[in-house]
């Protein structure tokens, strides 16, 4: 179980990521946001880049209990399980005021000048469609995708689709960049 200190300096710290990035995080603003003294988070966390590096695992974490409700839900046929993950995402996206993807957002940050978090945003993504892509494999063994479909490239593919809608999605504020891309990948990449 996670100390109560640390959870909320993450909890905390994953609303101040998604909204200011990584550079324009403040040690010393999470700490007045929280009322955590300053000596309390370094016996939590070695650096900020170990702060926002636990973060992303929260971050994950949430993703993956997303994923998990979504795909494993096998009263639905895969491709609807696969589209109601997104779904589900794009409502958190509304509920944060349609900041995008917490990882999208620190991945063009960082990724030129950082390779522990371009490393570890990249394995979070290949994860995210490595789950994907399983149900997808589902869809192609009940005859709702060719059975001859790459179906890692197919997931490899949504995945960043929806980080450029989601990118968008930030910049417009707005979700019609993912209601679009979500459209376009179903109707024409999943029936051609």
């Amino acid at each position: 179980m996670t100390h109560p200190t640390k959870q909320q300096l993450l909890e905390t710290g994953l609303v101040m990521l998604l909204e200011h990035g990584y550079n324009d995080l403040g040690i010393q603003t999470l700490l007045k946001e929280t009322g955590v003294p300053r000596g309390s988070f370094y016996h939590h966390f070695d650096s900020k880049e170990d702060f926002a590096l636990r973060v992303v695992d929260l971050y994950m974490d949430r993703v993956h209990d997303a994923l998990t409700a979504c795909v494993r839900d096998e009263s639905r046929p895969p491709l609807e399980r696969v589209r109601g993950f997104f779904e589900m995402t794009k409502g958190q996206y509304r509920q944060d005021g349609y900041l995008g993807c917490m990882l999208g957002g620190l991945g063009q940050e960082l990724s030129g000048v950082n390779d522990v978090f371009r490393l570890k945003i990249e394995s979070c993504f290949k994860e995210i469609a490595g789950i994907l892509a399983g149900c997808l494999e589902e869809a192609c063994a009940q005859g709702d995708l060719p059975r001859d479909a790459d179906c890692r490239a197919m997931a490899d593919l949504l995945t960043d689709c929806w980080e450029g809608a989601a990118l968008r999605s930030r910049l417009l504020r707005s979700p019609a960049p993912l209601e679009a891309m979500l459209d376009f990948y179903f109707g024409r990449v999943v029936s051609a």
